[in-house]
């Protein structure tokens, strides 16, 4: 059996098996459910903030109706 060493001495196989992982790697967006950060919601930092302590109860309340009127609209 003759072997003429085609495709670097890997089957074509193994060529496509590190393209799909190159593709994997670096083109996947950074977006993937519990992969990355989350991108927070307004009110999710109004609740941080209320928590922090940074702003009062008559803020926060005020806030969270302006933050939920808008998202009703």
């Amino acid at each position: 059996m003759v072997y003429t060493n085609l495709f670097f001495g890997m089957d074509i196989i193994w060529w496509f098996i590190w393209l799909i992982m190159l593709v994997w790697i670096f083109l996947v967006p950074y977006d993937i459910p519990g992969q990355r950060n989350k991108k927070e919601r307004p009110l999710d930092i109004l609740q941080k903030r209320f928590a922090r302590g940074a702003i009062d109860l008559k803020e926060y309340q005020r806030n969270k109706a302006v933050l939920e009127k808008d998202a009703t609209q």
